[in-house]
């Protein structure tokens, strides 16, 4: 991916839902102005979520999203309403396609509490009006639509425009700490697990937080950090760190200069900082037997010394000296039921967006189980947390 590529996780997802054949992918095909979506009078044609990212005029970046019926039938049906529903943990903004020649059903009636359950802004899109002679009502929830005339298509994407900047605020990686000109260092290692010939998400993405911010940022890895530290000729504002050589680099950092990792910036540009820094302690309540869930929002080839099934595991095993079983899963694999485990570590979410990050973070707090993610669990067991975040504005909130 290029630097100049807006990634998925930072564009705002607008989801499509609805019955079979209400035109919810003529609809999504209008509003894109393109055939996005497969349209076909038979009943069931979208079968699994089908993503789209794209430059949408005038909202910018987006992941437009067509979702499975929710009235579909049989054993099959069943699996993809329930794809079509898990959708929901990554919509930002829900459009719900209504046919406005049948009126709104009792599936979309549930449909629209489950928005309003998750706080999920939401649209009902009347489509079809050029087949019913009496409209809906228009309020600021709903408009009446044609995706076959384009009737009111342009003030559909307006009505999603609105409730987009609604939602598109975002906070800072990392550039409301520094102030222009300032030095933020970023230790990058260069190993086996590290990608060929780039960087990876989260260190491409604070390097362009530091750009923005007007700030400067110097990339080394970590056996060339100490001599930079000397030789750079000022003292830098703030030192970034993967979190695989934090322990190292945490003692080749002067006391005076601010700490942390990408991970626990992520955590924080996700907005699940302080549920982590929490359920970071409960990695020394764990006994013999204790389930861990180990969590990636990606998949990608796994090395021989892979920090979330390898590292991590023999950290806490080293750490609470217990017979600590681990379950693993990685990218849309996230169980429904967490009930089996007492900790849940999570990667920094570079991958999956604030939504789906929170969405997770709440599964684990409404089964009473502690959210922690890599990097602050491991800093934790290094005993640099309280250094780690001691950079934050709000600091006394997180302790």
């Amino acid at each position: 991916m290029g630097l100049n590529e807006t990634p998925s996780a930072n564009r705002i997802h607008i989801s499509f839902f609805g019955k079979r054949n209400a035109g919810k992918s003529s609809v999504l095909n209008a509003v894109t102005n393109q055939d996005m979506a497969v349209v076909s009078d038979v009943k069931g044609t979208t079968t699994d979520p089908v993503y789209k990212s794209m430059e949408l005029l005038p909202l910018g970046p987006v992941v437009m999203i067509d979702t499975p019926g929710i009235d579909d039938e049989g054993e099959l049906g069943e699996l993809r309403i329930k794809k079509a529903q898990q959708v929901l943990n990554k919509t930002d903004v829900a459009v719900l396609v209504i046919d406005a020649v049948e009126g709104k059903s009792e599936e979309e009636e549930k449909l629209i509490l489950l928005f309003k359950k998750k706080n999920i802004p939401y649209i009902l899109a009347f489509n079809k009006v050029d087949l019913k002679k009496e409209r809906e009502s228009s309020d600021a929830n709903s408009i009446c639509i044609s995706a076959k005339t384009r009737e009111n298509i342009e003030e559909l994407k307006e009505k999603i425009g609105n409730l987009v900047r609604a939602e598109n605020f975002k906070l800072k990686i990392v550039g409301d700490i520094l102030s222009p000109l300032e030095f933020a260092v970023l230790v990058v290692p260069i190993d086996t697990a590290a990608p060929k010939g780039r960087l990876i998400l989260p260190q491409q993405q604070t390097i362009r937080d530091v750009l923005e911010a007007g700030a400067v940022s110097v990339v080394v890895k970590e056996s060339e950090f100490k001599k930079t530290l000397e030789n750079l000729g000022r003292k830098p504002k703030i030192v970034i760190t993967d979190s695989q050589v934090f322990e190292r680099v945490n003692a080749e950092t002067p006391e005076d200069i601010y700490l942390t990792s990408f991970s626990i910036l992520m955590a924080r540009y996700k907005g699940v900082l302080k549920t982590a820094v929490n359920g970071a302690r409960a990695v020394d309540l764990l006994q013999d037997g204790d389930i861990v869930l180990i969590s990636e929002g990606c998949t990608h080839h796994r090395q021989c010394e892979d920090i979330g099934t390898v590292k991590l595991p023999r950290w806490i095993k080293n750490r609470t000296k217990k017979n600590i079983d681990f379950k693993f899963t990685s990218g849309t694999e996230f169980p429904d039921d967490l009930s089996s485990f007492k900790l849940v570590v999570h990667c920094g979410g570079c991958m999956i967006n604030d939504r789906e990050m929170k969405y997770r973070q709440k599964c684990s707090e409404d089964m009473k189980v502690p959210f922690t993610n890599y990097g602050i669990l491991i800093a934790y067991m290094q005993g640099i947390l309280e250094r780690s975040i001691a950079m934050f504005p709000d600091i006394d909130s997180y302790m």
